[in-house]
């Protein structure tokens, strides 16, 4: 399945592991690009050095491409982007993706170092700012995706403009999580799908299994839309699984920061001792300890899809699999 995309990072596969937070790791990174597809690093939340460390490691355990992601947004940044940037590229990241922000600033300096640039986008009117900023690649999200989004628009009718407003090329993302959506973002004119419930779902991820495990068995009525997770990222919509937290705050009526149900209550704690709120928007890593079930269970509308855990190798080899035999079943539909 060559794409432009395929073409201009130079994987196999038109799949991409979505930077889901802290649940990414270089083991998951890694398996996902040996598998063929790019694998992915989120590392806004992580220090200079231990970002420099987590590309480190991920090269040692992959010789294929694959991207680290930086939010632009100050409100949760821990470093001045261009420094955390300059330690991504001097530790050797060829592929950066940028969201939440201007991309504009930091074209230039992926560029000068050799890498390639992304930058998600939310309408064609971002999608044609960020191409006449030189990104080399424009990643559509719709509002059906999980963690923090971008868009009040849903991937089907999203990714059809954008593809039409730009000639770089583009990633579908939101809702997609089988072979089918990969199918449908590249006939809605995409040229690679970003799949992240579906590797929340694996056995590489950096997630707590309490986490995984309700990812696995949502349904896709099972998630909402909203900002009620804001500590530490305020004013930021996100979709998460629905929860005693959510329902609780429902119940309430949906009072405002400050007057919500257990305002300042500690749910869980970090492995290394910090507290994690109630209304905090911390992923549910491992090491944590507590009601996991309370905190923010990130996921899009695809965990009704998602299905059994299974290693990210298998998941890339599936999703080749159920892509081309749904591209098959429609070209036979239509000889």
């Amino acid at each position: 399945m060559d794409t432009p995309f395929t073409d201009l990072v130079g994987v196999d596969h038109p799949l991409v592991q979505a930077p889901i937070g802290s649940a990414t790791c270089p083991e998951l990174a890694a398996a996902v690009s040996n598998a063929g597809g790019l694998g992915h690093l989120a590392v806004t939340w992580r220090g200079v050095d231990e970002t420099k460390h987590a590309i480190d490691r991920t090269r040692e355990l992959t010789d294929r491409p694959f991207a680290v992601n930086l939010v632009l947004d100050e409100a949760t940044t821990r470093h001045p982007t261009e420094d955390h940037l300059a330690a991504c590229l001097d530790a050797g990241a060829e592929v950066v993706s940028l969201s939440f922000g201007n991309a504009a600033p930091y074209v230039d300096q992926v560029h000068q170092a050799g890498g390639v640039v992304f930058q998600t986008v939310g309408s064609a009117a971002e999608a044609r700012e960020a191409a006449a900023a030189g990104v080399d690649a424009v990643v559509a999200q719709g509002w059906e995706a999980g963690g923090h989004v971008q868009s009040d628009v849903a991937t089907m009718p999203l990714v059809p403009r954008v593809a039409d407003a730009v000639e770089v090329p583009v990633v579908a993302a939101g809702g997609i999580a089988d072979g089918r959506g990969v199918a449908a973002a590249l006939a809605l004119g995409a040229d690679a799908a970003w799949l992240g419930t579906r590797f929340v779902a694996t056995e590489e991820a950096n997630v707590h299994r309490a986490y995984r495990e309700r990812v696995a068995a949502a349904d896709e009525t099972d998630t909402v839309h909203t900002e009620l997770f804001d500590k530490g990222w305020p004013g930021t919509p996100h979709r998460v699984v629905e929860n005693d937290t959510v329902e609780g705050w429902t119940d309430a009526g949906e009072p405002e920061p400050g007057d919500r149900p257990g305002e300042d209550e500690v749910v869980a704690t970090t492995g290394d001792g910090e507290s994690i709120e109630r209304y905090d928007e911390a992923l549910a890593t491992p090491d944590v300890a507590g009601d996991i079930d309370a905190m923010a269970l990130f996921a899009g509308q695809s965990a009704g899809l998602t299905g059994a855990v299974s290693p990210a190798a298998t998941v890339v080899a599936d999703l080749v699999d159920e892509t081309e035999a749904a591209i098959d079943r429609v070209s036979g539909r239509r000889s």
